[in-house]
């Protein structure tokens, strides 16, 4: 497994960079000198994300964590959210992206609040290259910002696989792009990042987290787009690789009736399980300790256009998350589903209701092991 995941991300460098360098021979620029245009210019954006959260577990906090004894919060209001992003254009290639979330004062700040600062320079559609602080393609959802998901979060994966050095905010440089292959729609990166999250004051050893996805959109008519993910690393001089697939494909029903689905399946070395073991106490190699991750959500989307509501949407996101599942199986199937009406254009502004139901083959008491339903109700607004 680990030899395929290896073969497959080599591969898929082999492949990108020569292509990516012929189609860019073929492709006009993104933006040609005008002595008109005045820099810096300044884009200013924003989003409020709150929430109100009632548990209906007996015993179990907001934080999904069970207590055998006392009383425990069960419901509370929060400010989920609170970013503000400036981007500086500073020349027909250039732009530079900070992005803060100042909500995260209202907990220990240290490794928080800042999210994006990178600078992004593009030679053309098919090569742009981004140093900083931001976050690889690795999936669908590194894709997209939190404010326009088909759900109320991201997924349990996308945090637990962040925090293994692939998804969220990492630090590090990437080289994206897409092009026309025979006509395929081809969309790639290829990223070279610490592997060691975000706000950190140096890589914590000189591995490195090599990874890389390449996007074909297969059929258009239905939007039908095909991702390959791979990647590969060193952590405390340990090999670690990570890979998975992902599908998206839109199909609309009637003229303002759409189902929008997702699918995607990853797998990876569960590194932090096994250093977090003393070393006297690792009889298992590191190869055994493992991440499976599966999650399907399909949307379904009916914009109304009356007034200033744009949409309803409802959506039932599955997923299965195994941290350990070949050593310590004891995966987290959850269901979430929501109802979400959107109002003016863009998500400029949403109310979401939904339910988050966790449910663990073995419940382990005073743990976040445990089975619990969550009901949220959020409120957003894109500034």
């Amino acid at each position: 497994m680990g030899f395929s995941a290896k073969t497959f991300t080599k591969t898929l460098l082999c492949f990108l960079i020569p292509v990516a360098l012929f189609a860019q021979s073929d492709t006009d620029s993104i933006a040609t000198f005008s002595a008109d245009k005045k820099y810096p210019q300044f884009q200013f954006k924003g989003l409020f994300q709150a929430r109100y959260s009632t548990g209906l577990s007996e015993g179990v906090d907001l934080n999904g964590l069970h207590h055998s004894e006392g009383e425990v919060t069960r419901n509370s209001f929060e400010v989920k959210r609170m970013r503000v992003q400036v981007k500086a254009t500073i020349g027909d290639r250039t732009e530079v992206v900070a992005l803060v979330n100042l909500a995260d004062f209202k907990s220990d700040p240290k490794n928080k609040v800042l999210e994006n600062a990178y600078i992004k320079y593009s030679f053309s559609k098919a090569v742009s290259f981004t140093l900083g602080q931001f976050r690889p393609w690795f999936g669908i959802e590194e894709t997209y910002p939190v404010d326009i998901i088909r759900s109320l979060d991201f997924t349990n994966q996308y945090y637990e696989l962040g925090k293994l050095g692939w998804t969220s905010f990492q630090t590090g440089i990437s080289m994206t792009g897409n092009f026309d292959l025979e006509g395929l729609p081809v969309s790639y990166a290829l990223s070279v990042m610490n592997g060691n999250g975000r706000n950190q004051i140096m890589d914590s050893d000189n591995g490195k987290h090599y990874s890389s996805r390449v996007v074909l959109g297969l059929f258009d008519k239905y939007n039908i787009n095909l991702g390959l993910n791979g990647g590969i690393g060193e952590v405390n001089k340990q090999q670690v690789y990570a890979y998975g697939i992902d599908i998206t494909a839109d199909y609309k029903l009637t003229e303002r009736l759409i189902l929008e689905t997702q699918f995607i399946a990853k797998q990876a070395i569960n590194h932090n399980a096994y250093f977090a073991i003393p070393e006297i106490e690792r009889i298992n190699p590191l190869s055994e300790y493992q991440l499976q991750g599966i999650y399907v959500l399909p949307n379904l989307r009916y914009e109304i256009k009356y007034k200033k509501l744009s949409a309803v949407e409802f959506s039932c996101r599955y997923e299965y998350l195994d941290i350990d599942h070949k050593l310590h199986s004891n995966p987290r199937h959850t269901i979430l589903p929501m109802l979400g009406l959107e109002f003016l254009k863009d998500y400029g502004a949403r109310i979401q209701l939904g339910m988050q139901i966790d449910m663990y083959n073995n419940n382990i008491p005073n743990t976040t092991l445990y089975n619990n339903n969550l009901l949220v109700l959020q409120v957003q607004s894109r500034l």
